[in-house]
C-alpha cells in the first residue's frame, strides 16, 4: 500500500509542476506580446526585438516541458495501474486458497469434535458393558451408540488430509506471491527511481535550452553600439547643418533694425544686453508722442 501511495504521490507531484511550467509558459507569452523599446531604433531596437523574440522562444519551450512532463506523468499512471492489476490478482489467488484452508479447518474441527465425541461414547460403553454384564439389552444400547466410530475415523482423517494438502499449496502460493510482490516492488522503485531521473534530465535541459535563447539576446547586446545609434538619429531627424538666424531688435517708431547680434554675443547675454541697454539710454527721450510733456522715460 505504501509503494501505492508513493507512485500516486510521484505523479500528483509532476503533473502540478507541469501545470505550473505550463502557466509560467503562457505568463512569458504573453509578456514577449506586450510592447518593448518601440520608439528605439537601430542596433538598440534590434537588441530589444531579439530579447522579446527569445522571451517568446523560452516560453514555447517551457510549454513543451510542460507537454514532456505530463507524458512522464502519463506512463507513470499506466505503470501504477499495471501494478495495481497485478497485485489484484495475486491477492485474489491467495484470498480463494485462504478461504478453502479456513472452510477445510472448519470441516476438520467438526469433524475432529464428531471423531472426538465417539471416542469418548465408546469409551462410556466399555465402561457400562463392563459394569452391566447381566442385562444383554443395555449391552446392546452400548454398542449401539459406538457403531458409527470406525466411519467417523475415516471421515476424519480424509479431511485432515484435504486440510493438510489445501494448507501445502496455501503456503507455496504464499511463498510464489511473496516472490511476486518482491518483484513488482523492484519493478517499481526502478521504474520511480528512471522516472525522477528523466525528470531532473527535462529541467536540466530546460536551463540549457534557456541559456542557449539567453545567448542569442547577449550577442545582440554586443552588437548594440551606442554612438552609431545616436549618429543614426542625428542622420535620421538633423534639420539642417547650420542654427536659424537670430531676430534683431526692431524700433517700433523708427523702422530701424538693430543689426544681427553674432552668435558670439547671444552666448553672452548679460554684456549683450547691457550694451544695448547703454545705447538706447544715450538719447534720453527715444520714442515720442506729439504731447511734448509726454515721454516713456523722464529725467
Amino acid at each position: 500500500n505504501d509503494g501505492k501511495k508513493t507512485c500516486k504521490e510521484v505523479e500528483d507531484f509532476m503533473k502540478a509542476r507541469a501545470s505550473i511550467e505550463e502557466k509560467y509558459a503562457k505568463d512569458l507569452l504573453g509578456l514577449s506580446k506586450k510592447v518593448c523599446g518601440h520608439s528605439e531604433m537601430n542596433t538598440l531596437k534590434r537588441s530589444l526585438d531579439m530579447f522579446k523574440l527569445q522571451t517568446e522562444h523560452i516560453s514555447l519551450s517551457h510549454l513543451q516541458l510542460a507537454q514532456s512532463m505530463r507524458e512522464e506523468a502519463k506512463k507513470l499512471e499506466e505503470f501504477r495501474e499495471k501494478q495495481k492489476e497485478a497485485r489484484k490478482k495475486i491477492e485474489q489467488q491467495m484470498d480463494s486458497l485462504h478461504k478453502q484452508k479456513s472452510l477445510q479447518f472448519k470441516r476438520s474441527m467438526d469433524s475432529k469434535k464428531t471423531y472426538e465425541q465417539k471416542c469418548r461414547d465408546k469409551e462410556e460403553a466399555d465402561q457400562n458393558v463392563n459394569r452391566n454384564t447381566n442385562t444383554n439389552t443395555n449391552n446392546t444400547k452400548q454398542m449401539e451408540k459406538v457403531q458409527g466410530l470406525p466411519t467417523n475415523v475415516l471421515c476424519f482423517k480424509m479431511k485432515y488430509n484435504s486440510l493438510g494438502k489445501i494448507r501445502d499449496d496455501w503456503l507455496k502460493e504464499h511463498v510464489k506471491s511473496c516472490e511476486m510482490f518482491e518483484k513488482l516492488s523492484l519493478e517499481r522503485i526502478n521504474f520511480l527511481r528512471n522516472t525522477v531521473w528523466t525528470h531532473l534530465n527535462q529541467l536540466s535541459q530546460q536551463c540549457v535550452t534557456s541559456d542557449e535563447l539567453y545567448e542569442e539576446v547577449r550577442k545582440s547586446l554586443e552588437q548594440c553600439d551606442v554612438w552609431e545609434d545616436i549618429e543614426h538619429f542625428v542622420n535620421l531627424r538633423q534639420t539642417g547643418d547650420k542654427p536659424p538666424a537670430p531676430i534683431g531688435y526692431e524700433n517700433f517708431y523708427s523702422g530701424q533694425k538693430s543689426p544681427t547680434v553674432p552668435l558670439a554675443s547671444r552666448l553672452i547675454p548679460s554684456l549683450t544686453m547691457f550694451s544695448m541697454f547703454a545705447s538706447i539710454t544715450d538719447n534720453a527721450v527715444y520714442s515720442t508722442v506729439q504731447d511734448s510733456e509726454y515721454s516713456v522715460i523722464h529725467y
